[in-house]
């Protein structure tokens, strides 16, 4: 008889279990760690939550590190991560083209959707020195997508998550406000020592592989000049190397910065052109050197700072 009750209790949790699965809906302590299942777009936005989320979320990050996010398409096992977890957190002005695609396709109705962007001023591509060939609009859109990497931007985005994070789970407010209060002090401090730095500086022009830093440079009062535009398309036209010769040695640029998406092939060309050197520097595609996002947000502004110097 015990036997019998025994199996009968069993059986219960089972198709209890089945029942939950069925309806799709995923509570924070779903997952094993009991931590919120958190996916993010691609690792910029992962290197933002761990920020604010720290050891409180368990992270799923769809577009592989290194790889463009913009064309990327999710695979079978992006799609279950998405459909299972808590919060869901993409970059959005236009950086994750194939983000509105998955999301008709979710059917959990308690995923949080965090568009990071949101309330970010956004700047046209065309808004410091790209511009782009006619039709590319639809495809990617008017605004530069790269706002993780300015700092004013980031800080929004940051808040973003931290809301989210709130919101799914409450019991944790304090400990996700605290942890943005310190990144945006972090932030804070970055911007505030280097704007007086670069304020000082006659020449305030760099070069990168593609045109990654126009937030910053809105930040900090920098122009920038790239060998690829905005979505980093290909390789430039002669002519285009030809203007970025001219314009390195009429600004006396002597550092061609390099970054993981684009080839330095190019880069090194132009350096030694000008008898200049290459320098990395991070966009966060990637994690590089397992820097946290303040400490790659720190290096990237101290490296075109003593650039220019």
């Amino acid at each position: 008889m015990k036997k019998r009750t025994l199996i009968s209790i069993l059986v219960i949790m089972v198709m209890t279990t089945f029942i939950g699965c069925s309806n799709n809906k995923v509570v924070k302590t779903s997952n094993d760690s009991g931590k919120v299942k958190v996916v993010t777009s691609f690792y910029g936005m992962k290197s933002l939550v761990d920020e604010i989320g720290k050891d409180k979320v368990e992270i799923y990050n769809v577009v592989p590190e290194g790889a463009e996010p913009h064309d990327f398409e999710p695979k079978a096992k992006d799609m279950v991560n998405i459909e299972q977890g808590d919060i869901f957190v993409i970059n959005g002005a236009g950086m994750e083209s194939w983000s509105d695609k998955v999301l008709k396709s979710i059917k959990n109705s308690n995923l949080q959707l965090v568009d990071a962007s949101k309330g970010v001023e956004l700047l046209k591509a065309e808004e410091h020195g790209e511009e782009k060939e006619e039709g590319n609009d639809e495809e990617h859109g008017e605004y530069d997508p790269h706002t993780w990497l300015g700092i004013e931007s980031s800080k929004i985005q940051g808040k973003n998550i931290m809301e989210a994070l709130v919101k799914v789970d409450p019991d944790n407010k304090s400990y996700y406000e605290e942890n943005y209060k310190a990144f945006e002090a972090s932030m804070n401090d970055i911007l505030n020592t280097y704007k007086q730095k670069f304020e000082k500086l006659s020449n305030k022009s760099f070069v990168t592989g593609h045109a990654t830093f126009g937030y910053l440079c809105k930040d900090l009062g920098l122009e920038q000049n790239s060998i690829e535009d905005v979505f980093a398309e290909g390789e430039p036209s002669p002519k285009k190397l030809e203007e970025l010769v001219s314009y390195v040695k009429k600004n006396n640029v002597k550092v061609i910065f390099t970054e993981t998406l684009v080839s330095p092939e190019i880069s090194e060309t132009l350096a030694r052109e000008v008898k200049g050197k290459t320098e990395k520097i991070y966009t966060l595609h990637s994690n590089e050197e397992s820097k946290t996002f303040v400490e790659a947000m720190k290096y990237n502004v101290e490296t075109i700072y003593n650039s220019l110097k």
